[in-house]
């Protein structure tokens, strides 16, 4: 899919770059002029096509600082700048609350959410320096909304969501833009490889997270977001001047949220006696 948008001269980082979406994202960045710096644990076959001394690879775990830290150094001692951050890397986690392992759960929060945070805070001060910078934050739909048997990913996810609304304010000054990405279900193996499952099932939760785990095999290769289109909207957003702090990205997950805002609207204003009610009286 081609762009019609030029990101010649700029210099981007994607975490997670090297297979699914990431590496739309890469190849998408590549077709538009950029130089990229594809950051992963496991170096691809090959690398997007576009490459030669614009696409390079990098080993590294996002868990890992100082792994985390020598890739920034290497960009700009490549490169001399980082115009574009993506941060992609992460992974699913399937089980009902009672039934998590802690050890899993926090794995996946060293990636989702502190390998996130450990990537953005090495690329800050180049950006901070120069007055200019994107940060795109690749959420989910997940970020938005949590559901039984994902919840624990949810709130990975949620946890990118404020970290993106409150950075987005404080480099704000800076010329530094932040956009978190919410996807809905897109045609990856996110489901499918990529997917950490419990293997622990109580009966009790089989109607409710039983069920919905049962939605997510069977979705698996059959979801609507096609991931090349969604690639080329998340790298769309390294041109926008005045980007948006959210990005959703297929109707399921706008018809969703909009239904989860409406319910939240409707509970505002049931209880709006009650919240308005704890204030000292008015003087």
């Amino acid at each position: 899919m081609a762009l019609s948008i030029d990101l010649s001269g700029r210099v981007a980082i994607v975490t997670g770059g090297g297979r699914g979406v990431g590496r739309g994202i890469s190849e998408r960045l590549l077709e538009a002029g950029a130089d990229v710096v594809i950051c992963g644990r496991k170096e691809p076959e090959r690398l997007p096509e576009g490459g030669g001394r614009r696409a390079v690879f990098t080993a590294a775990d996002v868990r890992e600082l100082d792994q985390i830290e020598a890739v920034a150094a290497f960009t700009e001692q490549r490169f001399g700048r980082i115009d574009v951050l993506v941060n992609n890397a992460g992974y699913g986690y399937i089980s009902a609350i009672e039934e998590g392992d802690e050890a899993e759960v926090r794995a996946m929060f060293e990636t989702n959410f502190w390998g996130l945070l450990a990537v953005t805070r090495a690329v800050l001060p180049e950006m901070r320096a120069r007055r200019s910078g994107q940060i795109i934050n690749n959420s989910s739909q997940a970020g938005l909304m949590s559901y039984p048997g994902t919840a624990y990913y949810s709130t990975s996810k949620f946890a990118v969501e404020a970290f993106s609304e409150g950075l987005s304010r404080e480099v704000a000054p800076f010329g530094i833009r932040v956009t978190a990405v919410e996807a809905g279900p897109v045609r990856t193996d996110w489901a499918g490889r990529s997917m950490k499952w419990n293997p622990t099932h109580l009966a009790d939760y089989a109607g409710v997270v039983g069920a919905r785990v049962q939605m997510i095999a069977d979705m698996d290769g059959k979801q609507p977001g096609d991931p090349a289109r969604a690639a080329a909207a998340i790298v769309a957003l390294a041109e926008c001047e005045n980007p948006p702090r959210q990005l959703l990205l297929g109707r399921g997950v706008l018809a969703a949220y909009r239904a989860k805002l409406a319910e939240v609207s409707a509970s505002l204003d049931e209880w709006e006696g009650v919240t308005l009610g704890i204030d000292f009286p008015a003087a």
